[in-house]
C-alpha cells in the first residue's frame, strides 16, 4: 500500500483481511495503523474498493469515513481495462458447507448487527473469542472439499452475471482454475491468504498474474 499500490488505478480488497473485524469501535494500535494505511492510500488519489469477507463482515460506515474505502456489494461486476470481471468473497459459493451458511445468514441479520456493535468492547471480545474457538475446533474435523466451492454453483453464478473470469479468496487457496462450460472458456482466479506470505493479483492491459510474495 505504501508503494506499488501508490501507483495503481485502483486497489480491491477481497475480504478476510483480519483474522475478526470486532466492529467499527475498535481503537486497538493494530487497527488504528490499518486504518491509517487505508486512508494514507485513498488521500493519494487511489480509489480502493473492499468486499467483506466472513471475518470482517461487521466493517461499516464508520470504517468507510475513516478510511476512504468503497465497500462493495457481497458479489460485484466490475471493469478493468474493458473487461467484465466478477468480484466476491468466494464463501457463498461453498454450498455443501450448509451449517456455515446457516452460520452466515444468521450474523448477517441486520438487527443482529445492530445489536452486537452496541455491545461495549470488552465484552464483544469474549464474544469473538469464544465464537473463533468454536469455528476452529469445528474446521478440523470437516473434510476439506466440504470447505472448498461448488463448481457447479460457481458455474451457475458465472452465467448469471455472464462473466468469463470471477475472482475471489475465502478459501485461501491460491490458484488460476480454467475450465469450459458450452464451448465457452472461463477463468477463476483464488487470491490467498497473508499468513506467511502476501497474495496479489496484478492486473494490467497485457492480463493479470497471481503472485506470492514472501515475508
Amino acid at each position: 500500500m505504501q508503494t506499488e499500490a501508490r501507483q495503481a488505478d485502483a486497489l480491491y480488497v477481497l475480504g478476510d483481511l483480519f483474522d475478526f473485524w470486532i466492529g467499527d469501535d475498535d481503537d486497538s494500535h493494530f487497527a488504528q495503523s490499518i486504518k491509517s494505511e487505508f486512508k494514507a492510500l485513498t488521500s493519494s488519489g487511489v480509489p480502493c474498493f473492499f468486499t467483506k469477507g466472513n471475518r470482517d463482515f461487521l466493517i461499516g460506515e464508520r470504517f468507510c469515513e475513516q478510511t476512504g474505502i468503497t465497500l462493495l456489494p457481497d458479489e460485484s461486476v466490475i471493469e478493468i481495462y474493458g473487461n467484465r470481471i466478477l468480484v466476491l468473497h468466494g464463501d457463498t459459493l461453498c454450498t455443501e458447507d450448509v451449517r456455515y451458511l446457516k452460520f452466515r445468514a444468521t450474523v448477517h441479520k441486520p438487527w443482529l448487527q445492530w445489536l452486537f456493535n452496541r455491545i461495549p468492547l470488552c465484552i464483544k471480545k469474549k464474544i469473538i473469542s469464544k465464537v473463533q474457538a468454536d469455528i476452529h475446533t469445528e474446521k478440523s474435523t470437516k473434510p476439506l472439499e466440504i470447505m472448498d466451492v461448488t463448481q457447479s454453483e460457481v458455474e451457475r453464478v458465472m452465467q448469471y452475471y455472464d462473466v468469463k473470469l470471477m475472482i475471489h479468496g475465502h478459501t485461501h487457496r491460491p490458484n488460476i482454475h480454467k475450465f469450459a462450460t458450452q464451448n465457452h472458456s472461463h477463468t477463476r482466479v483464488v487470491l490467498g491468504d497473508w499468513y506467511t506470505q502476501g497474495s496479489v493479483l496484478v492486473y494490467d492491459n497485457n492480463g493479470f498474474e497471481l503472485q506470492n510474495r514472501p515475508f
